[in-house]
C-alpha cells in the first residue's frame, strides 16, 4: 500500500481507546524499572549503609540520561523512532534482568564490587530512558494530548504500582529470613515482564491501530522522516513522499526556534523537576528522622508521593481544571515554598505533616507536567511536534538532574557523609 495522500482525518478513527491503553502501559513500561530501584531503596541502604544508594544511584541515572538525551534531541529529525524506542525497551528489560543475576550472583552481599556493578546497569537505565521517553512523546506528540496525558499518567503508575506492591512485600516478608532481598528479587521479576510486554505491544500491536497509523502518515506528508519504519511495518511505502518530505523539511521551524517560542514551557518543565529531584527521594529517605513508623516511614512517604502523582495526572481531562498557559508559571514557583514546609517538618514536625506535604509535592508534580506537554505541541506540524517533545523532555532531564545534585545540600555537614 502506497499512501500518496493521507492529510485528511477519516470520520471515525478506530482504535483510539485501545491506543490510550496501550499508551498507557508503554508509560508503566517506561519507569517501572527505576521505580522498583527507588522502591526497594531500603534493601539497598542495608547493603550499603555508607554508599547513599538513594542519591548515587539517582545521580548516575540522570547523568546517563541526560548525555543521552542531548544526542538524541540534537538529531531528533534524523533517528528511526521505531528503532529508538524498541533499543531502550530492550535495554530497559536486559538491565533488570541483570539486576536479578548480579544479585544471584553476589548472594545478596555488600561490598564495593556489587556497588558498581550495580551503578553500570542504572546508568544503562538512564541510556534507555533517554532514548524511550524521549522518542515515545515525541512520537505521541503529533497524535491525539490523550495519547500523551495516557503515558504520562502510565510512568506515574509505575511509581504507584511499585509502591503498593512494596508495602505488601514488606508486610508479608518481614519477619522471615532474608525478607528484603526477596522482595527486591520479586519486584525486579516483575519489571523485567512488564518490559518484555512493552516490546511486544510497541513491535507487533501498537503501529496497527487504525488511528495511530492515520495521525503517522499524516506526520509523513508533513515531512516527518522519523516515522517511515513505523508505516512500512504496516505496508505502508513512503517513496512517494520524499520529494513533499524535502520541500517541508525546509519549511519546518527549526529547534532553535521551536525551544524560544516555548521557552517558558521548558523552564517550567526544568523547574518542576528541580525542585521535586531535590526532596524525592533522597531527602524522604535520609533527612526526614524516626518516627512511630519505624522502618515503614520512608516507604509510605514514597508511596504517598507516587500515588498522588499518578491521581494529579487526570486532572487535566477536565477543562475546567487545567491550568492556562499564564497561570502556569505562577503556579511552578509557588511550589518552591515547600523547600522551607520540608525543612522545618523535618525538624520540628511529626509525621502527619510530612505525609501530608509529600502527597502535595506528587499531586502539584503530575498536574503541571501534564498540563505542560499536552498543551505545547498544539498548533505545530508533525516534525515540529516531534522535534518540541523531544526538547521537553531534555528539559524535563536536565532539571531532574539539577535537582539530584542539589538533593545533596541537605546532607551538608552529616558526619556520616
Amino acid at each position: 500500500m502506497t499512501i500518496a495522500n493521507g492529510g485528511a482525518a477519516p470520520a471515525r478513527l478506530e482504535g483510539k481507546s485501545t491506543a490510550m491503553v496501550v499508551c498507557w502501559i508503554l508509560g508503566l513500561g517506561s519507569l517501572v524499572s527505576w521505580n522498583s530501584m527507588l522502591t526497594i531503596g531500603d534493601y539497598y541502604y542495608n547493603l550499603f549503609p555508607r554508599y547513599h544508594p538513594s542519591r548515587v544511584l539517582t545521580l548516575v541515572y540522570q547523568s546517563c540520561a541526560n548525555g543521552t538525551m542531548v544526542l538524541l534531541a540534537y538529531n531528533e529529525a534524523k533517528i528511526d523512532t521505531r528503532k529508538r524506542n524498541l533499543a531502550g525497551y530492550i535495554l530497559f528489560c536486559a538491565s533488570t534482568f541483570l539486576l536479578i543475576v548480579l544479585d544471584l550472583a553476589t548472594s545478596g552481599q555488600g561490598g564495593i564490587a556489587p556497588y558498581i556493578g550495580i551503578c553500570v546497569i542504572v546508568g544503562a537505565f538512564g541510556v534507555a530512558d533517554a532514548h524511550v521517553q524521549g522518542g515515545m512523546v515525541g512520537d505521541l506528540s503529533f497524535m491525539c494530548p490523550e495519547f500523551i496525558q495516557s503515558f504520562l499518567a502510565g510512568l506515574a503508575a509505575s511509581g504507584a504500582l511499585t509502591s503498593a506492591l512494596r508495602l505488601m512485600t514488606k508486610a508479608a516478608f518481614d519477619k522471615s529470613a532474608g525478607g528484603e532481598r526477596k522482595g527486591a528479587v520479586l519486584f525486579l521479576g516483575i519489571s523485567t515482564f512488564l518490559e518484555f510486554l512493552c516490546i511486544i505491544l510497541y513491535t507487533f500491536f501498537f503501529p496497527k491501530l487504525p488511528i495511530v497509523k492515520h495521525y503517522r502518515t499524516k506526520a509523513a506528508l508533513e515531512g516527518s522522516k522519523t516515522v517511515s519504519a513505523d508505516l512500512a511495518v504496516v505496508g505502508i511505502q513512503t517513496q512517494q513522499m520524499q520529494e513533499v518530505d524535502d520541500t517541508k523539511q525546509q519549511e519546518r521551524l527549526s529547534n532553535k526556534q521551536l525551544f524560544f517560542q516555548n521557552i517558558d514551557y521548558a523552564l517550567e518543565l526544568f523547574l518542576i523537576y528541580v525542585l521535586t529531584l531535590s526532596i524525592f527521594p533522597g531527602f524522604l529517605f535520609e533527612n526526614t528522622g524516626k518516627h512511630q513508623l519505624g522502618s515503614w516511614y520512608p516507604l509510605v512517604l514514597i508511596a504517598m508521593y507516587n500515588v498522588w502523582d499518578f491521581i494529579s495526572r487526570y486532572i487535566p481531562l477536565v477543562k475546567c481544571l487545567r491550568l492556562p498557559r499564564k497561570g502556569l508559571m505562577g503556579g511552578v514557583l509557588a511550589r518552591f515554598l515547600l523547600i522551607p514546609a520540608f525543612y522545618f517538618t523535618a525538624k520540628y514536625g511529626d509525621q502527619g505533616w510530612m505525609i501530608m506535604l509529600t502527597s502535595f509535592l506528587g499531586l502539584s508534580n503530575g498536574y503541571l507536567t501534564v498540563c505542560i506537554l499536552t498543551n505545547a505541541p498544539k498548533g505545530y506540524k508533525g516534525p515540529e511536534q516531534n522535534a518540541l517533545g523531544n526538547l521537553l523532555v531534555l528539559c524535563l532531564l536536565g532539571g531532574i538532574f539539577a535537582g539530584v545534585a542539589l538533593d545533596w545540600l541537605w546532607i551538608i555537614g552529616k558526619q556520616s557523609f
